[in-house]
């Protein structure tokens, strides 16, 4: 039977907090956006903050001055921006105090902190030296690909952090892809991913990039092995092809199996390492090194950002403090994000993983259970299409979803058409501020089904235009608020103990096919398993 940590040991910080029980007060009545005259011009303009390449504009959340000095007081009591340059620093804060866990520094910001400002500690120093490191013999990798012309696709196995991130920012750039450059992935062990991405490849020009941090990843060792029987089917040599991503020493780090061999670190986390060689041996070569560093540029400049002590500039907090305002005080259950741009069209599930994985908990720092809410459940979609789909509910449902939408001034690939006196894109940002104003203050009428209650609060993360390095600021920008409510809830945000639960009774039912498979008499191994697999010889 499971256990659950005496909750005598430790006082809870956050439910002790003076500005907790200001806000439980506040919380009881909410700003009223849909009383004439609340959402006024003034309010859009003072409920503003600007860093690197965004605006976040806030306006139309369910808060007040008195809301907002209140989640500034409980970041300050939380001491939120000495944790995040704890962070930077590489102060070991992956950890569970008085129970086993990783024990680990958290630092995917080292794997982009070597452009301007020094690092602020020997440890956070040594790490970005390594990470430096390897982004330089990406370089000359990447420079020799491009000398021989050898390879004109890349098939990418992973799963989890090491396919989602990667993915949703080969999306995001999918307009800068180079000449002769083709990218698939493969991260689901149906085997029929694997057979769909491998329709049509010229083998001979393919190049197959192996992800997996521990080099022990199931899914992904299969997919590897699945893959190679293509090479040696067409009689090509796999070691000739294959690269990988890893720890060092990993089974996976074997140059006399792989064509090269690229490092991660323990210090990073999988859902944290899109700026790592992760996402960078993918990006490089789809895109050309220089996009890379672009990337990473950003990603490092809202690092720095967001350790500015100012919280009313500080884009990520105050995107942390709506987040919990919304969720811990005005019990929301779940966040919707919608990037109004395409190219962004798979970056809900790269924050779905980042947020969830990280805040999902119901334990704190020191073991207790938490007796409030944590991380919602995130989900979106892009706009305008999702409009077309689910934005019926979000406007007169009975669950109040709030929204963090993403939008851009200008279009990415700079191509547009004037119709009906509008640019295309100029009709798109008209539908992304229509919804949040419309979400806000909702519309009375006689006829009961044109009712809109309003009151459903959102704010919209403003960009120019979606280059290489605000694509990178933006990352940056949601791996912080996520860090940030993390420090204010006192969970761990950088362990993932749900996921291995499924994995080791998945083994259990393995094992059990294995010994059907052998056709063994009846196993035990796992009697529920095997109960399970009695269903299928039913068909």
């Amino acid at each position: 039977m499971a256990t659950t940590p005496d909750k005598k040991t430790q006082v809870l910080d956050f439910t002790t907090y003076k500005a907790t029980h200001k806000l439980k007060v506040l919380a009881a009545r909410p700003f009223d956006l849909t009383t004439e005259g609340n959402l006024t011009p003034e309010r859009i303009n003072r409920y503003c903050a600007s860093a690197v390449d965004f605006k976040l504009l806030y306006g139309t959340e369910r808060i007040d001055d008195a809301t907002m000095n209140a989640l500034f007081e409980l970041a300050e009591e939380a001491q939120v921006h000495d944790k995040m340059q704890k962070m930077q620093a590489g102060e070991v804060l992956n950890v569970i105090q008085g129970y086993p866990s990783e024990n680990r520094s958290v630092l995917h910001t080292a794997t982009r902190d070597f452009f301007e400002q020094p690092q602020t500690s020997e440890i956070a120093r040594a790490a970005a030296h390594d990470a430096k490191a390897e982004v330089l013999k990406l370089k000359d990798f990447i420079d020799k690909l491009d000398r021989d012309g050898t390879f004109t696709d890349l098939i990418m196995i992973g799963i989890g952090g090491s396919d989602l991130g990667p993915r949703a920012h080969y999306f995001a750039l999918q307009h800068l892809l180079k000449k002769n450059r083709n990218v698939r992935f493969i991260c689901n062990l149906d085997p029929d991913d694997t057979a769909s991405a491998m329709l049509g490849i010229d083998l001979k020009k393919a190049l197959v990039v192996v992800v997996s941090k521990t080099g022990t990843t199931l899914e992904t060792l299969s997919n590897e092995m699945f893959v190679k029987r293509y090479f040696t089917e067409a009689k090509l040599k796999p070691e000739e092809h294959f690269v990988t991503v890893s720890l060092k020493g990993s089974p996976l780090d074997d140059r006399s199996k792989y064509l090269e061999c690229f490092y991660m670190w323990d210090w990073i986390g999988g859902r944290y390492s899109t700026t790592s060689m992760v996402g960078g041996v993918m990006l490089s070569f789809a895109f050309g090194f220089n996009v890379f560093w672009e990337f990473l540029r950003g990603a490092n400049a809202m690092d720095k950002a967001v350790l500015n002590p100012d919280p009313k500039q500080n884009l990520s907090l105050i995107a942390a403090l709506l987040g919990i305002w919304n969720r811990t005080f005005l019990h929301y259950p779940s966040l919707a994000i919608i990037p109004y741009s395409q190219a962004l069209w798979r970056y809900t599930a790269h924050i779905q993983q980042l947020d969830m994985e990280s805040n999902g908990k119901h334990i704190d720092k020191h073991g207790n259970v938490v007796t409030f809410d944590t991380g919602p459940i995130l989900w979106g979609e892009a706009g305008t299409n999702s409009q077309h789909s689910f934005f019926q509910m979000i406007h007169q449902g009975t669950t109040v979803v709030p929204l963090e939408f993403v939008g851009f001034k200008e279009s990415q690939m700079q191509k547009d058409n004037v119709y009906n006196g509008t640019t295309s894109q100029q009709k798109l940002l008209s539908n992304l501020f229509a919804q949040m104003l419309g979400l806000a203050t909702g519309q009375t009428n006689e006829n009961p089904n044109k009712v809109f209650e309003g009151n459903r609060p959102s704010h919209l993360l403003l960009g120019k235009q979606l280059t290489p390095h605000a694509l990178g600021a933006l990352l940056s920008f949601f791996e912080h608020k996520i860090a940030f409510q993390g420090f204010i809830w006192n969970i761990n945000s950088f362990d993932q103990e749900g996921v291995q639960l499924g994995k080791v009774l998945a083994n259990k039912i393995i094992g059990c096919f294995a010994a059907q498979n052998e056709q063994l008499k009846e196993t035990q191994l796992y009697p529920l398993g095997d109960a399970l697999l009695r269903q299928l010889d039913t068909f």
